[in-house]
């Protein structure tokens, strides 16, 4: 599928790319295939992908977007799907640049919003909090978590925050702390926009020496119970309250349902594989199919974890059901 021109009818001066040439020092690329940098490897492009080279430099960036551009936010790109059609905006990555981790004592540790919430466990459980060991079932970055208050194996990321920091639009940065937070299942809610660049994690002061062993029983308790080795987003859909997705979408008889090279897994329902080629159009195909069915069948309206973007691409590109 070749690369869609975005913005066809906005004189250059004016592209969100020629916004931040020269004005950034870190890379603007235009057109940017998402594919490669999103877990299910799949989907279009991005009008723009901005990796800026430090803070200072993603504030100078985003003050000069134009405000009726799309901003995204995209760490390890676990929790996201670029429709095939494309993202008609900007895309700022922030692993690799948001990535310092510093442990501060006494079980608190700052994090930038580019550290993948592995890499947090490992860190904190080395020196033995064992609290922290849920991260490692969150296969994204510290930003994503604080975003959706992702969790693991009974644990969510806004229990453990002590403060966190935010930038907007504007490039402004500021501090915030829990209270100022309505923090809910897989959500949070806000009283001012802006996009996660760091936190500060309080993990208590008890030190526990069987810590770091506690993250490789857990993924191993993982890896019994759901499918690896295949791209994917982890799960799919939030659970419902008093149930799980996975289990209402097995019992709606979908289980190794496939379209293209999608497949809902056969052995964790609330998972959807990528076998090979499949394009973004068929792993929505599925979710949508999901929803269809767990809604007439249970009555119970599932919900997405993962955050879909861009355009749906032309018919011609979409998969097939198999």
């Amino acid at each position: 599928m070749a690369a869609r021109t975005f913005w066809p009818d906005t004189p250059s001066s004016e592209h969100p790319a020629r916004a931040l040439e020269g004005a950034v020092r870190g890379a603007v690329h235009v057109n940017a295939p998402m594919a490669k940098r999103v877990s299910w490897r799949a989907g279009g492009t991005a009008a723009v992908l901005f990796v800026p080279a430090d803070l200072e430099d993603l504030a100078a960036g985003l003050a000069r977007l134009p405000l009726d551009c799309p901003v995204q936010f995209i760490g390890l790109g676990s929790n996201l799907l670029v429709r095939d059609g494309g993202f008609d905006g900007v895309l700022v990555s922030t692993h690799r640049v948001l990535s310092k981790a510093d442990a501060q004592g006494d079980g608190r540790f700052r994090v930038g919003a580019g550290v993948p919430c592995a890499k947090l466990a490992r860190m904190a459980c080395r020196l033995g909090y064992i609290d922290a060991a849920f991260f490692a079932g969150i296969p994204g970055t510290v930003g994503g978590a604080l975003h959706q208050n992702a969790g693991a194996f009974g644990s969510e990321t806004w229990r453990w925050v002590r403060q966190a920091t935010l930038i907007d639009r504007s490039g402004a940065i500021w501090n915030i702390t829990p209270c100022e937070v309505e923090v809910g299942y897989r959500e949070i809610k806000l009283n001012r926009a802006g996009f996660f660049v760091a936190a500060e994690f309080d993990f208590g002061a008890q030190q526990t020496p069987e810590a770091a062993g506690r993250i490789r029983e857990l993924l191993v308790q993982r890896a019994g119970s759901q499918p690896t080795g295949r791209p994917s987003c982890g799960s799919v859909f939030r659970n419902p309250e008093g149930d799980y997705a996975g289990r209402l979408i097995e019992a709606a008889g979908l289980k190794g349902l496939r379209r293209g090279d999608a497949c809902i897994s056969d052995k964790h329902a609330n998972f959807i594989l990528n076998l090979g080629r499949a394009t973004a159009t068929d792993i929505e195909w599925l979710m949508l199919r999901a929803q269809e069915a767990v809604a007439a069948r249970f009555g119970v309206a599932l919900t997405p974890e993962v955050c879909i973007i861009g355009e749906p691409g032309p018919e011609e590109a979409q998969g097939s059901e198999e």
